[in-house]
């Protein structure tokens, strides 16, 4: 099963067009296939190969070898401790690590043998492959590429784990393809589309979407490196049409946005941000608050959907669809969706708050080598269990709540979502960030907890202020009982919460 079709024998003007560029580092569609296809000879025989996941081209060479080779490659978050990488490496039983040349690999990659993958040298590796001619169209490379089936692995991702070890994904080449190609659907995305973002590539969200969805339309992703205002405006100013992602970014650039109107820096980027055909946000919640400050400067709205590592995109509001801040619009094609109580029963009425459930094509083989967490991920009738709570709309659109184990509050006999509070509390000036957790209570059950990182520390609103604030603009059973104040939430590398770690 081809996953990158302009790769396979690039020609003409598709050869010499820009794939991929890190700085001032480009390389074409007949150099990122020459290379690849030189690479994927070297690790063929490999069985399976871990990548050490930098922000660089090398890290797009070595995944686009190894999905040309048929070779399962498993993304190393380069940031991931000890004791967990020795887990996903005694998990995933690689055989050898790719790696850029500069790159210090850590003590527990040493066994394994190291293929370095060197993007400067992409030129003179790919002429030892298959030659690349003046015109920069790729010759016919020594090596056979062998691509796997529809439901051979593609990728392993390691999820976080919460209550135990992280578990690997197993990420098949059909919903690969199943996802990129209903987002084509949903976002009108073509080879005509440059995205900018600055987003990790050990994940889901920045190697799926941001380098093998652009990869995959035949079309240009611009790698930003690392985030930051000043590099989205310049690469969106210059020819990129979609940005990506994760509600941390968004924040800082409607904070950029919020300086005077006529300042240099602040004109630039709301211009850049205009011109977009696309701007998505996703990996969490952004804050309605975000939604609205952006599009005051720009006219430009956000759009949001919902993936998961082992479902890979399940949502997104339509390129053509109706932006609504706080949802992230219907199933995508081919994607059925459902909410069901913990006892399993089905929930059909409007408004109703439940699991939300899946299945498709875009859903991973299992975990593995753990047969039983896959069969407890999905029920009787095949449906794999999120975790995650929402609601759905009359006209289809859902609204994530939340983690069914964080997010969803029960408290006095009522569901609380987190979400909806930390939105109110969002908007009042004196509150920079915030998250809303439930604590356990004698009386209520749980009770609904705010943390919250004060726009002035020395001053921040007062809990009673807070509370008044939510029970006006919803109901006085959401008013947080308590309030705590923090220098700074915990964030993960994706800058999501990580509520767990907040405890009194």
């Amino acid at each position: 099963m081809t996953l990158l079709p302009a790769l396979q024998s690039p020609t003409g003007s598709t050869a010499s067009r820009e794939a991929v560029r890190f700085g001032a580092l480009s390389l074409t569609y007949g150099e990122l296939a020459a290379a690849s296809t030189a690479l994927a000879a070297r690790i063929a025989d490999a069985g399976r190969v871990a990548v050490w996941a930098t922000p660089t081209p090398e890290t797009v060479i070595a995944v686009v070898a190894a999905l040309r080779a048929g070779v399962p490659a498993v993304p190393l978050n380069p940031r991931t401790g000890e004791n967990e990488l020795a887990h996903i490496l005694g998990d995933s039983e690689p055989t050898a690590v790719l790696a850029g040349p500069d790159d210090e690999l850590p003590p527990g990659l040493e066994k394994l043998r190291r293929v370095t993958v060197d993007a400067w040298a992409a030129g003179s590796e790919a002429y030892g492959a298959g030659e690349i001619d003046g015109t920069g169209e790729a010759r016919p490379a020594v090596y056979d590429i062998g691509e796997a089936g529809p439901e051979g692995p593609a990728l392993i991702v390691y999820t976080s784990g919460t209550t135990g070890p992280p578990k690997g994904a197993v990420l098949p080449r059909r919903a690969v393809a199943a996802s990129l190609d209903a987002l084509e659907d949903a976002w009108g995305w073509t080879g005509d589309d440059v995205l900018v973002h600055a987003l990790p590539l050990f994940h889901v969200h920045g190697l799926i979407l941001g380098v093998l969805g652009p990869l995959r339309r035949g079309g240009s992703v611009r790698h930003l490196g690392k985030f930051s205002p000043e590099g989205v405006a310049r690469e969106l100013g210059s020819g990129g049409t979609m940005l990506f992602g994760v509600p941390t970014m968004y924040h800082r650039l409607a904070e950029a946005l919020d300086g005077p109107a006529g300042a240099l820096e602040r004109d630039a980027l709301a211009e850049a941000l205009r011109g977009a055909r696309l701007l998505v946000s996703g990996s969490a919640a952004l804050p309605v608050h975000d939604h609205e400050r952006i599009a005051a400067a720009t006219g430009r709205r956000v759009i949001e959907r919902y993936g998961m590592t082992e479902t890979l995109m399940n949502t997104g509001i339509r390129a053509d669809g109706a932006p609504r801040p706080g949802t992230v619009g219907p199933p995508l094609a081919g994607v059925e969706l459902r909410l069901a109580e913990d006892d399993g029963t089905v929930l059909d009425e409007p408004g109703a708050i439940g699991e939300i459930q899946v299945r498709g094509p875009n859903l991973f083989t299992g975990y593995l080598n753990r047969p039983d967490a896959t069969a407890d991920a999905h029920t009787a009738d095949g449906w794999f269990r999120t975790g995650d709570v929402g609601t759905v709309d009359p006209d289809g659109y859902v609204t994530i709540v939340g983690r069914k184990a964080t997010d969803l509050i029960k408290s006095g006999g009522y569901k609380i979502g987190a979400g909806e509070i930390e939105n109110v509390l969002l908007a009042h000036p004196g509150v920079r960030e915030v998250a809303v957790t439930g604590e356990e209570d004698p009386d209520l059950g749980e009770r609904v907890v705010a943390w919250v990182v004060a726009t002035d520390p020395g001053s921040p609103p007062s809990a009673e202020e807070l509370a008044d604030r939510v029970t006006a603009q919803l109901a006085p059973h959401k008013r947080p009982r308590t309030v705590r104040y923090l220098d700074a939430l915990p964030r993960n590398d994706l800058g999501k919460i990580m509520k767990r770690s907040l405890h009194a």
